[in-house]
């Protein structure tokens, strides 16, 4: 009996207030943005309400699982998607050039997504265990816990995925206690090779470069960012509409389901990927900067929550979701305004898709259940 008293009670006391009245303003912003960028309530629009009320379902289910459960979960959960992403190496289906799913019968899977949970959560697990005696070689083998999911995401090929995957899982490596000054010669390097990629680009974009670690789309897009003028009616067409649909907003918008690259058909892929250029087309700079201060908020609650953690594991786990949704706004909105590669990562609760939002409503649940778990004290 107090068993069944103790999970009704967890059940109506398991949101956060804060982050739960942020994530009720998203939802009506993003169903709102979602009705002008299909022009109406056609079936996209009936799907996404769908998709809302399963993500917001499948959030309360987290978010009353307790952090000694999912502390207890990780290591299998980690295990079966890495299992999972062999098995789409193998038998997986390929659809557009790229193979992600792997189909089961019962269930049409894309196991990459499990690791966006499923990697920080093994690594979290990883620093609560050895907490107080890390070494070097600990976090070598972080390390290479989260070069394993990477890398087989990368082959599929799946960039956007494999980006989101290592930058919550790098964070938890991070917050775990990597010293900065580990990172400066990677910081040097990676500055030095951009800086090179933009001086060379005129001789490495030629079409009989190979550039190797990139498949050839990847590195036209890479070179469509440093000139989308190269080639304005395909490779840098996406990138070129988005910022004039940006740019023509101005300061106040066009106003809503008024913006006529959008319903012109000028945005490609105005529902999903560059869904922020239909809002900063109507909504103008004021509005993007509201949206970007809502996602600010987000962020801020979910450090909150990990700052007070009653556990490592709690900290570093509500830490890495906080930063996997900011990994997702910075790389979406970077790429809508050319800054930033068309790497395919949707805008959380704005862009369509059931998957990504599932995926969001699992981080936040995590988020709610870390923020009220209060450990029993003997």
């Amino acid at each position: 009996m107090k068993r069944i008293i103790y999970w009704l009670n967890r059940a109506f006391t398991a949101f956060d207030p804060p982050l739960l009245a942020l994530l009720l303003l998203m939802s009506v912003l993003g169903l709102t943005i979602m009705h002008s960028a299909v022009g109406g309530t056609d079936w996209r629009f009936a799907d996404q309400s769908r998709n809302f009320l399963i993500a917001f379902i499948v959030m309360w289910a987290a978010a009353m699982v307790p952090p000694p459960v999912l502390m207890r979960v990780a290591p299998f959960f980690y295990v079966l998607g890495v299992v999972l992403l062999v098995g789409v190496e193998f038998f997986g289906e390929t659809s557009k050039g790229a193979t992600r799913w792997l189909d089961l019968g019962v269930v049409r899977l894309q196991p990459s997504e499990m690791l966006k949970i499923g990697a920080p959560m093994m690594l979290a697990w990883y620093f609560h265990r050895y907490q107080g005696k890390l070494r070097i070689a600990d976090f070598l083998v972080a390390g290479l816990l989260l070069a394993l999911p990477f890398t087989l995401i990368v082959m599929q090929p799946d960039l956007g995925t494999a980006l989101l995957v290592f930058a919550s899982g790098f964070c938890v490596i991070y917050f775990g206690g990597l010293s900065f000054k580990l990172l400066a010669p990677i910081v040097m390097i990676g500055a030095i090779g951009l800086g090179t990629l933009v001086y060379y680009e005129k001789d490495i974009c030629q079409p009989d470069v190979d550039w190797v670690v990139l498949h050839d789309y990847q590195k036209y897009r890479v070179c469509t960012l440093l000139d989308p003028s190269s080639d304005p009616l395909g490779k840098g067409f996406h990138t070129i509409q988005s910022m004039i649909a940006v740019g023509s907003g101005g300061v106040y918008g066009k106003g809503y389901m008024k913006g006529t690259q959008a319903h012109l058909d000028f945005i490609p892929e105005r529902t999903t990927d560059f869904i922020f250029a239909v809002f900063a087309e109507e909504f103008g700079l004021y509005g993007g900067i509201m949206l970007l201060v809502i996602y600010m908020l987000m962020v801020v609650r979910g450090l909150a929550i990990a700052v007070r953690a009653h556990t490592q594991f709690g900290r570093l786990l509500a830490g890495a979701m906080s930063m996997m949704l900011f990994a997702y706004v910075f790389v979406n909105v970077g790429m809508v305004t050319g800054i930033l590669p068309v790497v395919g990562v949707p805008l959380p609760f704005m862009s369509y898709g059931g998957t990504a939002l599932l995926t969001l409503g699992i981080a936040c649940g995590l988020l709610m259940s870390i923020s009220h778990y209060r450990p029993v004290r003997q």
